[in-house]
Parts: structure tokens; C-alpha cells; sequence
């Protein structure tokens, strides 16, 4: 197996692209990435992306963007598994590289999702969770997570407010970047006050519904400077699964997928959670990320709302995440989320996130979810020497 490196990042800025569909958005990434790593071509093209068969009745996105992007006899593929189809896409790029199959491959996440209605959105992102026994049911994922947030109030103690600084700590990081869709500050009274979605998750809980496109360019790592003056490795790439309901789970507030992936990739990279200068979690919801730092190892069972009530999660904290405003305030077109927490965590690693730069960061962790914790895909990236 060889080590793979990072040479190439390109993002869109994250909105509601009227006058742009998903090949432009995907080619504007990928073209950005190109450029970055001083590449012309690949040897192939992957495209993350969850809803461009339900919200815009296209398939088949892997020939699609090659044939954009004049890549004509690349192999390309699209790669889906829900909202962790970036990270997904990614992990088979790594994989592409790591065995040999591929000396540069290009790695894209996409997704479309304001021309569709809400109603539409909602039924296009139930499809990730159970259609015979929750979808069907008419539990959206905005429901499922507010179950869980309501037990989890209830088994450990909190208010709904005490959630408050993950989204104040996302909307304070999406000021400072340029790409981000919600670039404004929140206040603990505001985040009290918003208005109610499903009880006990508010509009300030929630990630935003929006379109957007990142990419990435990999090579080997023993190459790498050859492209790029601050290449970044890879070093662990890991994916676990649970059930995709909720009520199958042992323990519904244990995502246990969550903790296998991160153990992998921890025992892959060889490091500990004490190691991780900062984590890009998927904080679709606020319930999730607290979910995800304890399934990590960064916080105790139920500990995880308390780590950042204590600050621990803010830039200058121990642990910081959603450094450049996360799925909460930097937006979740979900295909492409993984990736742009990817390119995110590159930024960090080559010292170019500006005002929300992690000093001396030298190991970061992503991580990626698909549904309420049915597929889990964790990457460690390391700034090389």
C-alpha cells in the first residue's frame, strides 16, 4: 500500500446557485482543485453526491462531470451513501491510489437541493433513513434527530439551550469564511428564542438545505512535492456501519459506527484522540455533534454537551471543531459535505485558514455521517514535513 497525499483543494461558495446546475458547480470545484495541485489530468474522476436522481432526475454523474469537464475516456463513477457520499467518494479515491490502480485521481462532492421544494427535500433526504419502518412513518431526519436530542435531554440532564454554543461556535467561525453560506453571528438568546422546527430542535439546531461543490486531487504521497509546496497526508482512512433505523440500536444515543471508524482510524494512524489538534464533525444537527464526541472518545457518555458548555470546542479551546463554520453555518449540501470538510481540514493543515486558523495544527480529523449514524467515514490528515 502507498501513502496518499492531498496536492489539489477547490470549493464554490455555498448557497443557493439559481443559475448554476450540478455539472457547472462540479466543474468550477474541480477545475479550482486542478489548478491548486498543477494538474491537467487524471487517471480517474470519482463524484460524491446523495439526491441528483430524486431532486434533478439526473444519474449517472461520474460520465456526466468527466464529459463537462472534456476528461473523455476517464474512469469515472458516481459514489453514494447518503450524507457521507463525499467522504465515501474520497475513501475509494484513497483506496484508487493506496493499491496501485491510479497515480492521480480527482475526487468531487455535489449536490443541487434549493430547485427542489421543502417538501421535496424532506422525502429526497428520508430515503436515507429506513423507508419501511421510518420513512413511511413520516419521520423526517429534523424528527429522528429530535428523538434523540429529547432522550438525551432527559438521560443526561440538559436544557435545550445548554446545546447553544455549538451552533454560536459554528456561526462565529462561518463569519471569517469566505465560502461559508450563513456568515453571521449568533448569540446564546437568539439560539434560546428561534423558532421551533420539532421539538426540542429549532431553526438554530439545524443545518441549512443549500447547493455547492468540493474537490480534491490525490496523488502519492512520495510525489506529492512535485505538485504541491504543502501536501497533505492521509493517514487513516476508515468506514463502520450501523442499522439504519434507530430502534434497531442497542443504544440509540450510542453511535457505535461512530466509534469504530474513529478507533480504526486512530489504530490506522497510529495516534489517539488526545493527538487531534482539531475535528471537522458532522454537526447537521447540534444533537449529532455532541453524539459524535463522545462516540470519538473526546468527551465521556454525556459529557459531550458539557465539553462545550466549557468552551472546549472554540478556537482557542482543546478541542476545536466546525472550524470554518461546519455543517451548521458553513451549510450541508449533503453529497459534497465530506469534502468540503476535507478541504477545510487541508486549509487548517497548510496554515491558510486566515482568521480561523488552529495554530500550529499539525493532525486533523474528519468525519462524515450518512443518515442518523448508519455509515460513519472518518479521515486523519497530517500536514507533511
Amino acid at each position: 500500500m502507498r501513502e496518499v497525499a492531498i496536492i489539489g483543494i477547490g470549493q464554490t461558495p455555498v448557497g443557493e446557485h439559481w443559475g448554476r446546475g450540478l455539472r457547472e458547480l462540479a466543474l468550477e470545484a474541480l477545475e479550482a482543485a486542478l489548478r491548486d495541485a498543477g494538474v491537467e489530468r487524471v487517471d480517474a474522476l470519482l463524484v460524491g453526491n446523495m439526491l441528483s436522481g430524486q431532486i434533478e432526475a439526473q444519474e449517472h454523474l461520474g460520465a456526466l462531470v468527466a464529459d463537462f469537464a472534456g476528461m473523455h475516456g476517464v474512469e469515472a463513477m458516481k459514489v453514494e451513501a447518503a450524507c457521507a457520499s463525499g467522504a465515501a467518494a474520497l475513501r475509494l479515491g484513497y483506496a484508487m491510489v493506496a493499491g496501485g490502480l491510479a497515480d492521480r485521481v480527482a475526487v468531487v462532492g455535489v449536490e443541487k437541493m434549493t430547485d427542489a421544494s421543502g417538501e421535496q427535500i424532506t422525502a429526497a433526504l428520508a430515503t436515507a433513513a429506513d423507508a419501511d419502518y421510518e420513512a413511511v412513518h413520516g419521520l423526517t431526519f429534523t424528527a429522528l434527530n429530535a428523538l434523540l436530542m429529547r432522550r438525551y435531554m432527559h438521560e443526561h440532564g440538559y436544557r435545550r439551550e445548554d446545546f447553544a454554543p455549538f451552533s454560536i461556535n459554528a456561526h462565529r467561525n462561518a463569519v471569517h469564511n469566505p465560502y461559508a453560506m450563513l456568515r453571521f453571528p449568533i448569540t446564546a438568546e437568539a439560539f434560546a428564542s428561534a423558532r421551533m422546527i420539532a421539538d426540542p430542535i429549532t431553526l438554530l439546531d439545524a443545518s441549512p438545505v443549500c447547493d455547492g461543490a468540493a474537490a480534491v486531487i490525490l496523488c502519492p504521497a512520495e510525489e506529492a512535492r512535485a505538485f504541491q509546496e504543502r501536501p497533505v497526508r492521509i493517514r487513516a482512512s476508515a468506514v463502520a456501519t450501523d442499522t439504519v433505523a434507530l430502534h434497531d440500536r442497542r443504544d440509540p444515543l450510542w453511535l457505535e459506527a461512530a466509534a469504530l471508524s474513529a478507533h480504526r482510524a486512530f489504530q490506522q494512524a497510529g495516534v489517539g484522540p488526545e493527538d487531534i489538534d482539531f475535528f471537522e464533525l458532522h454537526d447537521a444537527f447540534t444533537i449529532m455533534a455532541a453524539l459524535s464526541l463522545e462516540a470519538c472518545g473526546f468527551a465521556p457518555r454525556g459529557r459531550g454537551v458539557a465539553l462545550a458548555l466549557e468552551g472546549a470546542i472554540f478556537r482557542e479551546g482543546r478541542l476545536p471543531i466546525a472550524t470554518m463554520g461546519g455543517l451548521k453555518a458553513r451549510g450541508h449540501p449533503v453529497g459534497a459535505t465530506g469534502l468540503y470538510q476535507i478541504v477545510e481540514a487541508v486549509l487548517q493543515l497548510r496554515g491558510q485558514a486566515g482568521p480561523n486558523q488552529i495554530p500550529h495544527a499539525r493532525l486533523g480529523m474528519t468525519q462524515n455521517i450518512g443518515g442518523t449514524g448508519a455509515t460513519v467515514i472518518t479521515h486523519i490528515l497530517e500536514a507533511m514535513d
